[in-house]
């Protein structure tokens, strides 16, 4: 048989129609294997990408749940400074008030003649016992001058008889209010050092020496104190 015949027309199509078949074959089987390949890089690559897009959604939750917790602290620390500073101003209210209540008792003392006017004697002799003075001025109630006047020579008595020296009172014009709680104002030295003995100053003095055991009794000591006297 001779393998070098000629061939025909229906057998070269044939052959053609082989090798189209056979070369599209080929380029499909290429197209899927692009395929294939670009949507393995393609899910390979998205994957990078959701990863990375949730560790960035991550990072800015934490960021936001920080940055809440933050001003949370905040908003709790703002809230309890603003509660104390109520409460501080609630309990000064309430000091205040009873201090003003105890001066409105002071002006009691000079309507009990009696009890008056022994304190005016020891208020005027602890004055002149603190300057050791041997010539004073008193500041006074106009009201008062006539007891006073009446007063001076058991004081003086009293004053001399202890400290063993003579003493001279000169009682001012410049008077104390007339609508105070009274007491006396002793000057000595030229008038360089006073002895405020008035009820109110005796008052001021007691309530800064109390006020600690004042706040105590009313508002209960504070837990964050720590040394007691």
């Amino acid at each position: 048989m001779s393998f070098n015949k000629a061939l025909n027309d229906d057998e070269v199509f044939s052959e053609m129609k082989k090798m189209v078949a056979f070369i599209k074959q080929e380029a499909l089987e290429k197209a899927r294997e692009i395929k294939v390949k670009a949507d393995e890089e393609f899910n390979i690559e998205k994957a990078k990408l959701v990863r990375q897009e949730a560790i960035n959604i991550d990072a800015a939750f934490q960021r936001k749940v920080k940055q809440a917790d933050v001003q949370r602290r905040i908003t709790q620390s703002n809230n309890i400074n603003k509660s104390r500073m109520t409460l501080l101003l609630t309990r000064q209210d309430m000091l205040d008030e009873l201090f003003a209540t105890s001066r409105k008792q002071l002006l009691e003392i000079t309507k009990d003649s009696k009890r008056y006017e022994k304190f005016l004697a020891d208020a005027l002799v602890q004055a002149c016992f603190r300057l050791l003075e041997s010539e004073v001025t008193v500041k006074l109630r106009k009201a008062d001058k006539a007891v006073i006047e009446k007063l001076l020579p058991d004081v003086k008595a009293r004053y001399e008889e202890a400290t063993k020296q003579k003493l001279h009172v000169e009682l001012l014009d410049d008077y104390l209010p007339a609508d105070g709680s009274g007491g006396v104002i002793v000057a000595g030295n030229g008038g360089r050092t006073v002895c405020n003995n008035t009820p109110e100053a005796r008052l001021a003095i007691l309530e800064e020496a109390m006020l600690p055991d004042i706040r105590d009794m009313l508002f209960g000591q504070s837990p964050n104190r720590r040394f007691f006297n």
